[in-house]
């Protein structure tokens, strides 16, 4: 039996006045917290304050943020009780509110529903998305009645974020040939991400979204010329990357950032210094992505006593260091051969070492043949990770005790990956 709404309401000690049913409706509408907006909408229920279809939405909306089913399965009790789940508005509400959770249901939904409109739609093809099921998603969106530049997004976001980019580049080439509805601003940044993750092969259709922007005189305001800068920065077009920073008549961290990291990415790390002083002179506060890229570059080039500047200022800007930051002093301190300081490293992380600082660490071990380091990690690494999970640790490992002519050791952790035939893991950076 599901638990009733009071119970989540039990800690409320404030009392309610009196107030008339539009001034109920613009308080749950401008709810401080989901909290709150259950609890006025709790006390107009029991106040028999007349319900309609602003005061259901405006709740089910604030409500979604608890990601709690009960309370969206009582609210769709009371929905239809009160006869307004054949309301197309409200039942697109709930089925969002019911894809955040559990899609399943949200499926079922779908199917009961008497009325859907193009969100209805959109709100299904997001959410098989979500839940990987790209030919779910395509099916839906060839049996739209309609389509908007919504449905066209969620179906270019289904394919990058689900790694198919070139499908998503293709399906947003076909939106612009058919010239309705024309590309909006949440297609053009699902389309420059996924350029973006394609590094140089993404460059031509980036190219092609920038164009596209130019010709329909779009606005280079700072959701667009950030995008822009991450793909061009990413894509390794410095240059372009750039050009676009110098005509935005507005930048934020972002921006800065996506510069920044790209120009460490690519090898040009006195410039990501130059651009973070600068940052610093335009009195833009850092965030950690940015710190990230800061320290890759140090990493890359060698500035020790620069990389340890900068870890320390991630403290004084009031941030806290993350496990990407110290996989990079990891990797500057083993790049450099300073294998005891990047142990000391390791030892005062408040996180457990992943595969990506373990594979940094032990890389650095064995390229400058420090096997006594490595022993002291290589009995925690093979208990933490299994060779199922990345087997090129476990070839890094055999490595090693082979450099150091312990071929019984070598052997053992060799036939540890080829009983479980697994592959080397892809290559990994701090960023």
């Amino acid at each position: 039996m599901l638990v009733p709404l009071s119970h989540f309401l039990k800690s409320t000690k404030w009392q309610i006045p009196r107030k008339s049913y539009n001034t109920w409706v613009l308080a749950i509408k401008n709810a401080s917290s989901p909290l709150k907006a259950l609890q006025l909408y709790t006390h107009m229920h029991r106040q028999s304050i007349p319900f309609d279809t602003f005061s259901i939405l405006f709740t089910l909306k604030s409500c979604t943020h608890f990601k709690n089913l009960t309370i969206i399965h009582h609210l769709h009790s009371h929905i239809i009780k009160l006869g307004f789940n054949t309301h197309v508005y409200v039942s697109t509400c709930l089925l969002h509110a019911y894809a955040v959770m559990s899609f399943d249901q949200a499926c079922d939904l779908f199917d009961e529903m008497p009325q859907r409109n193009i969100v209805t739609w959109n709100t299904m093809i997001t959410g098989y998305s979500r839940s990987g099921s790209i030919n779910k998603a395509r099916s839906l969106f060839e049996a739209m009645p309609v389509r908007d530049a919504a449905s066209w997004s969620a179906m270019i976001t289904c394919y990058i974020n689900n790694g198919f980019r070139d499908q998503g580049l293709s399906f947003f080439r076909e939106m612009m040939a058919n010239e309705n509805p024309k590309p909006d601003q949440v297609t053009v940044g699902s389309v420059l991400s996924g350029c973006a993750h394609m590094g140089s092969l993404g460059l031509l259709a980036g190219k092609s979204v920038h164009g596209f922007v130019v010709k329909n005189g779009w606005e280079l305001n700072v959701d667009i010329g950030t995008l822009l800068v991450d793909m061009y920065a990413k894509c390794g077009f410095l240059k372009n990357a750039v050009w676009v920073f110098v005509l935005m008549q507005e930048r934020n961290v972002s921006t800065w950032t996506a510069l920044i990291c790209g120009a460490a990415q690519h090898g040009f790390c006195q410039e990501v210094l130059s651009l973070f002083k600068m940052m610093q002179e335009a009195g833009v506060r850092p965030n950690e992505m940015t710190f990230t890229g800061i320290l890759n570059a140090c990493a890359r080039e060698g500035l020790i006593e620069e990389g340890r500047k900068y870890f320390k200022m991630i403290k004084e800007t009031g941030l806290e260091p993350r496990i990407q930051h110290y996989g990079c002093m990891v990797d500057m301190f083993g790049k450099a051969g300073l294998l005891e300081e990047a142990y000391e490293v390791i030892k005062e992380m408040e996180f457990e070492p992943n595969i990506v600082i373990w594979g940094s660490f032990l890389s650095a071990c064995k390229m400058h043949n420090q096997f006594d380091i490595a022993d002291r990690v290589i009995g925690q690494v093979l208990r933490d990770i299994k060779p199922e999970n990345d087997g090129g640790i476990y070839s890094l490992v055999s490595d090693l005790y082979a450099l150091n002519k312990k071929w019984d050791d070598a052997e053992r952790v060799r036939n540890l990956v080829l009983n479980q035939n697994v592959r080397k893991a892809r290559g990994s950076s701090c960023i």
